[in-house]
């Protein structure tokens, strides 16, 4: 009898571990399902949401393309006092485009404010300065070394001298300067590769280039990186067997630096007065006419200043639409740049996109 007790206690010991055994591998199948549920459905929502970001980023470029085409119907030249770049304006014309969940914030910039990268050689050669601009990076670049720690005036014009390089058609060892860069430069890098010989397609590419560096690209010193500065858009102008890039620049949007390039070198200082004057109001009303290439002599202190006419321009249709949609904590940008043209068969204006870019 009492061996028959003991055989049905340890029985019963070893159904009972067998009993918490289960249990114990039941809570934590449990919990493992229920943390891939929750990481489904948080995966899920991320999808979602995303997606969501995306149709609201890229219904702000559609808006955006509404307003430039809107803007050229109603006038001839681009200024910063239109309504394409007054974020109120912005904001009232969003308010017409509600979204049941997310936001949208939308800046529209003029791509023809920036300096023209391929505009630095003359085509269809291709293989010699232009000579304004080669006038216009000489002062951008010299005023950059001045604000830019770690880089002085002969970099600087080095670094001009590489550009002109690696987009001029020539590839022999005849480097531009006493600085510049060929092929056989960047083939004895660690990471080798060759002169691109062409004009720049991506403004990334600016990076390859002898003398730039990520931080001078990007965000530098005192000023902007260069990448702020410079396009690789511009109205190609095409003849017969033939092609060229003007190069010019919108007097009525560029940024500070651009404009003391624009400026005679002993009258540099004054494009600060002509940057605050395209701005000048009486009320909530501008003051000042933009509408002719010359108005910059209208500025106190700028009447007998000459800037180079065939750099100049007051009207622009290359723009940098920058979308930006959130939801909660999260957000994507969509970063497009847009060319306003006539649609031939319609004979109307349309904004085609030349580059688009998820952030």
């Amino acid at each position: 009898m009492e061996s028959n007790l003991k055989i049905l206690k340890n029985n019963k010991g070893v159904a009972l571990l067998i009993t918490l055994t289960v249990i114990t591998i039941l809570v934590a199948s449990a919990l493992e399902l229920n943390r891939r549920v929750r990481r489904t459905v948080e995966s899920t929502a991320t999808v979602r949401d995303n997606f969501t970001m995306q149709c609201i980023a890229s219904s702000g470029i559609d808006i955006a393309k509404l307003i430039l085409i809107k803007d050229k119907m109603d006038s001839k030249i681009d200024s910063l006092q239109e309504d394409w770049s007054n974020p109120e304006k912005i904001i009232k014309f969003l308010g017409e485009f509600p979204f049941d969940n997310g936001k949208l914030d939308l800046v529209i910039l003029d791509e023809m404010a920036r300096i023209q990268i391929n505009a630095l050689v003359t085509y269809p050669g291709g293989k010699d300065f232009n000579p304004a601009q080669k006038q216009l990076w000489d002062k951008f670049m010299i005023n950059a070394a001045s604000q830019i720690e770690n880089l002085d005036e002969i970099e600087a014009i080095g670094i001009i001298n590489s550009i002109k390089d690696w987009i001029d058609t020539g590839d022999d060892e005849m480097i531009t300067g006493m600085n510049g860069a060929e092929s056989d430069y960047y083939m004895e890098l660690d990471t080798p590769y060759s002169c691109k010989n062409a004009p720049f397609t991506h403004l990334g590419e600016l990076m390859l280039v002898k003398g730039i560096t990520k931080e001078l690209f990007e965000s530098a010193g005192g000023m902007q990186g260069l990448s702020n500065y410079i396009t690789i858009y511009g109205a190609l102008e095409v003849g017969q067997n033939k092609f060229t890039f003007p190069g010019k620049i919108n007097i009525n949007t560029a940024d500070l630096p651009v404009l003391a390039a624009l400026m005679p070198i002993e009258s540099m200082e004054l494009a600060l007065v002509i940057y605050s004057y395209r701005q000048e109001t009486e009320g909530v009303d501008y003051i000042h006419d933009l509408s002719n290439i010359l108005w910059y002599k209208n500025v106190p202190g700028c009447g007998e200043i000459e800037i180079d006419p065939n750099l100049l321009s007051v009207s622009s249709d290359f723009f940098r639409i920058i979308a930006t949609a959130s939801i909660n904590d999260k957000s994507l940008t969509i970063n497009s740049v847009v060319q306003r043209v006539i649609d031939k068969k319609i004979k109307k204006w349309t904004c085609i996109v030349l580059s688009w870019e998820i952030e």
